[in-house]
């Protein structure tokens, strides 16, 4: 079969990626198109466009490269119509996906979802929408199925794929080939420029606070060393590129962007800070629409603080100092990691790439 996948951002590369390795397993015939990442091109896929020239982050930045993603999703439709897919697989991505979901089905291509939007943060109106475009959706959080059904909308829930992104390197046990001897803060200022621009100097800000640590920082694929070492100042600080998990397992603690990697740094069991500063116009709409209590996955899942949030103002060095020396001292530490194991209790244990393609391909049959 043909399968048409949309990914717009590092997380939904990794993901997608996962999932066509599965696809592959049960239908040895597949052929890949897709817009995406490295990740998704290493298992087969044509690449019709990187995440990197999709991903326009806060209602400002939107704004201002509106004429750049409206020709994206007309080149989108276009490709769609010319190639013919069997099924168009949408991979979170919500503003660009539900759009090309809308014109799929109008053209009467199946559309499936993996990894609903977070339609229970803000703009719940769009349940409507997906219920009218999307013939199958499969999601990856435990309470998401009962939120889904509350609009009378029935959704496959797979598991969380981080567990088997996790698990698979742990198996390859891959080592930091860096020459480090200090403990190790780990660094993660999330991928887009904005987001390390507004939070990289600041992490950064402690390491005059930390003489027995490292702080190394890792690089999203989808920037370059010398975007960094703008905002490290020739400050001998080190970065690794797709290396991040290597990273976490040395690591002590982490500074961390909120996003997927607030949690695939509880699955490895680092005690952490999640950082988030937006734009104030971007933060003030984002208030008054947003209804969840939490900004991490983490503590999403779990209904609970379990991770400190420092966001917007409280995000400031006084307060990430206070934070981070309370993750590294023994009681704090104790009770994040316990909470850590009943998190992964909460995400339904592994194989949710293989459960979705397997619910996939049934489905089309």
């Amino acid at each position: 079969m043909k399968y048409y996948i949309i990914a717009g951002e590092a997380s939904g590369d990794l993901h997608a990626s996962n999932l066509m390795r599965s696809i592959k397993v049960l239908d040895t015939k597949a052929q890949f198109r897709c817009w995406g990442g490295d990740l998704m091109k290493a298992q087969g896929a044509e690449l019709v466009k990187h995440y990197r020239d999709l991903a326009f982050m806060g209602f400002t930045e939107v704004l201002i490269n509106i004429r750049t993603i409206f020709k994206n999703i007309e080149l989108c439709k276009k490709d769609i119509l010319e190639n013919k897919p069997d099924v168009l697989i949408l991979v979170d991505y919500p503003g660009f996906n539900l759009r090309i979901a809308e014109f799929a089905k109008a053209n009467g291509i199946k559309v499936f979802y993996y990894i609903s939007p977070q339609v229970w943060a803000w703009k719940q109106s769009r349940i409507h929408k997906i219920k009218k475009v999307v013939d199958k959706m499969f999601v990856i959080l435990p309470f998401e199925k009962e939120f889904y059904q509350r609009f009378d909308f029935a959704v496959d829930f797979v598991g969380h794929p981080l567990l088997d992104a996790v698990a698979n390197y742990a198996e390859k046990s891959a080592s930091l080939d860096l020459q480090i001897t200090k403990p190790i803060i780990a660094l993660l200022p999330g991928s887009r420029k904005q987001e390390i621009s507004t939070m990289l100097p600041l992490m950064l800000s402690l390491r005059k606070f930390y003489p027995g640590y490292e702080f190394v920082v890792a690089g999203a694929p989808s920037q370059t060393k010398e975007y960094y070492q703008t905002w490290i100042n020739n400050v001998d600080t080190k970065i690794v590129f797709d290396k991040t998990y290597q990273l976490l397992q040395r690591s002590e603690a982490a500074l961390v962007t909120s996003g997927t990697a607030t949690l695939e740094t509880a699955l490895f069991g680092i005690p952490e800070v999640v950082c988030y500063k937006g734009g104030k116009i971007s933060y003030a709409i984002a208030k008054q629409l947003i209804k969840v209590k939490y900004i991490s996955l983490v503590n999403l899942i779990m209904d609970k603080e379990i991770v400190k949030e420092l966001i917007q103002d409280e995000l400031n060095e006084k307060n990430l100092k206070t934070e981070l020396d309370k993750l590294l001292t023994s009681v704090t530490r104790t009770k994040m990691l316990s909470d850590y194991a009943e998190l992964k209790e909460k995400l339904g244990g592994s194989g949710a790439s293989s459960k979705t393609a397997e619910l996939m391909i049934n489905y089309l049959k």
